[in-house]
């Protein structure tokens, strides 16, 4: 994502050491191939997500004289060689456009982490150093949304289990997760990025630069729905003594809008659901035109959302589901949106699911946990040359460290198949090119293949082998079978 001028410079958007590295390749160096991969980590899948903002963002517009005279000074003013003859050369041969081809697995593919996802090459043998030369940008651009997506899309599973276990509204699987991590990243850059890949599997957030960005790069119609929540500072201004007031403005105020997320916590938690929802505010939430979600923003989330639940039960009533789980009326609902992690998420399904409640009872937020709780080592990304030509002769490359085997990366150029069910990653040579999944995304400035967000979200929706997240609900399934043979034993 841009942050305009100066930022946009491609010859700037790197490591500053990369301007001294063009020399250091072999005489006769015509073309030089790397690729881009997840090399496992904290999870055992990757959700392929950005590219394509990134090409339209940056690769799409040339570069200038001005642009080249700014990179100049600055570099050297850094005390870093910088060859002006190679960037005045891309801008009279190409036009300023980086002469480089692009492939790429299609953009919400689901796969097993260690295998590609992007390779690259030069198109003009005089300039086979570009292809390494913005590798900071585009594995910085490959790296945040597809972890961003996975971690997204494993929650996904996660809220799937929970649903097919306790609820008959499986339905409402992409309505259960709201984004609300725009004020938890470190730019509004990563909100944009975070967020357009959060909204492939959930349509909810308020993340706004994430919406705009799935619009503007992928052509996402209506990505994202929201309503009415409320903050501290509106119910505060009110007084601890009109607490009540102030919640019942609120549904007053929003009585049209269909939904309204009042905040239970601003003073005593337990007492606002258990005496002013469930008490002064009983009859006018049951007759309410919508649903009213009562929303802790503070606590043990485990605790506070089950015990929220059995609460609103004690004073709405509920019913009984198909699966035997309890369910509060259709008008109330508990919204946790505090402390809600990866890990957290799991253990309130587990806690909901122990004490008979069924997983729809609630609907979630994270914030920080999703869009910032990661970083580039969270999946282990790399970007590493895999082959080059010297004097018409290719040479199939790779790096294998003694002190880090996770970091041996591939050698030759590669292609991405897919064999009885399972993706692979194969020579390139080996298969043909229409079995070859990377399929060309961009060249010499060209986009040739762009993604809308309906396909991304249905190529993250296409079915895959439960192996991918058998690991992550593992817990949950866990934790019912230890629940019935305890049963079974009282």
């Amino acid at each position: 994502m841009a942050l305009g001028g100066e930022f946009d410079n491609i010859i700037f958007n790197t490591d500053n050491y990369k301007h001294c590295h063009y020399p250091l390749y072999p005489p006769g160096t015509e073309y030089v191939s790397s690729y881009i991969e997840s090399r496992g980590g904290d999870y055992p899948v990757t959700m392929f997500m950005g590219l394509q903002a990134f090409i339209r963002e940056y690769l799409m517009h040339p570069i200038t004289l001005e642009d080249i005279d700014y990179a100049e000074q600055a570099v050297r003013e850094q005390g870093m060689h910088f060859n002006r003859e190679n960037w005045l050369g891309i801008l009279n041969d190409h036009g300023g456009y980086l002469p480089v081809e692009i492939e790429a697995v299609a953009e919400g593919t689901v796969l097993p982490s260690r295998n590609v996802l992007v390779q690259l090459i030069n198109t003009d043998p005089k300039y086979y150093w570009a292809t390494s030369f913005f590798e900071t940008a585009l594995l910085r651009a490959v790296w945040y949304p597809t972890t961003i997506g996975t971690i997204s899309w494993l929650a996904k599973q996660i809220i799937r289990t929970a649903l097919e276990r306790t609820s008959d509204n499986t339905h409402l699987l992409r309505h259960m997760l709201h984004d609300y991590g725009a004020r938890g990243v470190s730019s509004q850059q990563s909100a944009a990025l975070g967020g357009m890949a959060h909204l492939v599997n959930f349509s909810q957030s308020d993340t706004t630069p994430g919406i705009i960005a799935a619009k503007k790069f992928y052509n996402a119609v209506s990505p994202s729905n929201s309503g009415p929540n409320s903050e501290h500072a509106g119910f505060t201004a009110w007084g601890r003594e009109h607490e009540v007031d102030a919640l019942r403005n609120m549904l007053n105020v929003y009585r049209d809008n269909g939904v309204a997320l009042l905040l239970t916590d601003t003073y005593d938690h337990e007492n606002c659901v258990k005496n002013i929802l469930g008490g002064e505010l009983r009859e006018e939430i049951r007759n309410w035109p919508g649903m009213v979600g009562a929303r802790p923003d503070s606590g043990d989330p485990v605790q506070v959302t089950a015990d929220t639940t059995e609460w609103l039960m004690d004073a709405f009533g509920y019913e009984t589901n198909s699966k035997g789980f309890k369910l509060l009326p259709p008008f109330i609902r508990v919204v946790q949106g505090d402390g809600v992690t990866f890990d957290s998420l799991r253990r309130i399904y587990i806690e909901l699911e122990r004490r008979g409640l069924a997983a729809d009872n609630a609907i979630f937020g994270m914030g920080g946990g999703l869009l910032q709780h990661c970083n580039r080592d969270t999946m282990n990304f790399g970007q590493k040359a895999n082959a080059v030509q010297v004097n018409g002769q290719w040479r199939d490359i790779a790096k294998s460290p003694t002190g880090a085997g996770f970091k041996v990366s591939k050698a030759g150029r590669l292609a991405l198949v897919k064999v009885d069910g399972e993706f692979k990653t194969v020579p390139r040579d080996s298969v043909s090119a229409e079995e070859n999944l990377l399929k060309p995304v961009f060249r010499n400035g060209q986009l040739l293949k762009k993604w809308d967000f309906a396909e991304i979200i249905a190529n993250s929706e296409s079915e895959v082998p439960e192996q991918y997240y058998a690991d992550v609900v593992a817990p949950m399934l866990a934790a019912t079978r230890a629940g019935a043979l305890a049963g079974a034993v009282s």
